[in-house]
């Protein structure tokens, strides 16, 4: 750099207050703006491993930056130099204050600006590039700095062709067994950086190729699904956290992610038995817990009701447990009649609803059974519903009307081209919270 200014700060309190002069002082001419940029980063850079050694320090050292007088009035120019900085540099100091910056600023701008500049300078690529070096993987908090900002910017704008270029294989291997490879606890931190980047590069898969579809070109090789279709033996515990996250996760929009991810994983002969038995098993039960926890008068959990009732198809079909002895198959049938039928607890049923269920419920270990006059079990054509007890269809109060008709608690906690298209379509705004009647109830 042409401009440096060498510093000796002799403590915490003198490196943050020269901070607050630089990000302080007014520019009116680019040249002054670089100048006070490159001090910014001379001081983060040359002191980070003595005063930003924690998130919130280097959090708090990036918004001193957004909220100065420095960025305030030429906040494009500011936002498409740190830009420029992330696509040049590979100092790791460096590296990681500019994509703290660009990751607080993205989230803090509201318009989605920051993420659509990014876009337009072709980060994508570059970012796929810097997760793969070795110099970043070992430094633990960029990499994983690196991995959100790359997730926060792709589930915001489409990637083009070159962004798909830029990721093979080989890149979504290596994903695969940073999950492998990091400890078993469920709440490490690093397993969801991780995770979510596989999801959105999913649904940018998905979308892509439903586009491309529609408009009557071939679709894109999807190569998440390519490599779980070829390697998901080696690659387990990315399902099984999947299935946590599903577990635990509120954000709308990352439980669309998932079911995205399980709609197509399903869906897939090659990877249709991915998942363990008993993992299954536990999907099930998420499934059928979260169906019944969402509320029926809000059109966001009816969105979310359609997918989750989109990815219990292809479950139903060509998961294990479509063979016996067919997993919790009494609680799977009173509980699509519940969706499905009038006047219940769930009413009104919106048409899309009753098609899905109806589609679940022709699923042929579904049919009502019956004995014939040797006394053999025998299966009824056709998707009718069998009667309930009233029991089942008044309802008195939701964790009640679970309990009895599932036998849990709540807690908070082939396909059409068409069907696939109105999967990938299904889109929410980053931090939207899911509905849940239990909550609503607890209110």
């Amino acid at each position: 750099m042409a401009f440096e200014v060498s510093y000796n700060l002799e403590n915490e309190q003198q490196f943050w207050d020269e901070l607050d002069d630089i990000v302080s002082t007014p520019c009116q001419e680019h040249e002054m703006i670089d100048n006070a940029l490159r001090s910014y980063l001379n001081v983060t850079t040359n002191y980070k491993s003595e005063y930003l050694q924690t998130d919130y320090s280097v959090a708090k050292c990036v918004f001193r930056l957004i909220e100065g007088e420095l960025f305030k009035p030429h906040k494009e120019y500011v936002r498409r130099q740190i830009i420029y900085c992330l696509l040049q540099e590979d100092d790791n100091p460096t590296l990681h204050v500019v994509a703290a910056f660009l990751l607080y600023d993205g989230r803090n701008s509201g318009n989605d600006v920051t993420f659509e500049m990014m876009h337009s300078e072709g980060v994508f690529p570059r970012l796929v590039e810097l997760v793969q070096m070795a110099s970043v993987h070992e430094d633990t908090r960029l990499h994983q700095m690196l991995l959100e900002l790359m997730y926060e910017s792709s589930r915001i704008q489409r990637l083009n062709w070159e962004d798909f270029s830029a990721v093979d294989d080989a890149f979504v291997l290596y994903l695969l067994g940073i999950i492998e490879g990091v400890s078993d606890d469920a709440d490490d931190p690093y397993h969801y950086p991780v995770i979510r980047v596989l999801l959105v590069l999913n649904e940018q898969y998905l979308v892509a190729s439903t586009n491309r579809h529609a408009n009557g070109r071939a679709g894109i090789t999807n190569r998440v699904l390519k490599a779980l279709s070829t390697h998901g033996m080696t690659y387990k515990t990315f399902g099984c956290n999947l299935i946590l996250l599903l577990n635990r996760e509120s954000e709308t929009s990352l439980q669309l992610l998932i079911l995205k991810a399980l709609y197509l994983l399903f869906g897939n002969p090659q990877t249709a038995d991915y998942f363990y038995t008993n993992d299954l098993h536990v999907l099930v039960d998420v499934v059928l817990r979260n169906l019944i926890d969402l509320p029926y008068d809000s059109g966001a959990a009816s969105a979310l009701r359609h997918t989750y009732l989109r990815v219990l198809y292809p479950i139903l079909t060509n998961s294990q447990i479509s063979k016996p002895p067919h997993y919790k198959r009494d609680e799977v049938f009173r509980l699509l009649h519940l969706l499905g039928s009038s006047g219940n607890h769930f009413a009104p049923v919106d048409e899309t609803t009753q098609r899905l269920v109806q589609r679940c419920t022709s699923v042929h270990w579904l049919q009502p059974r019956a004995t014939d006059s040797n006394g053999a079990l025998e299966t009824t054509g056709g998707p009718t519903m069998m009667q309930l007890p009233d029991e089942y269809t008044t309802g008195d109060g939701q964790k009640e009307l679970a309990r009895r008709t599932l036998g849990m608690s709540v807690q908070h906690g082939g396909e059409s081209s068409t069907s696939v298209f109105l999967v990938a379509a299904h889109t929410e705004k980053p931090g939207v919270q899911t509905p849940s009647r239990g909550k609503e109830t607890a209110q």
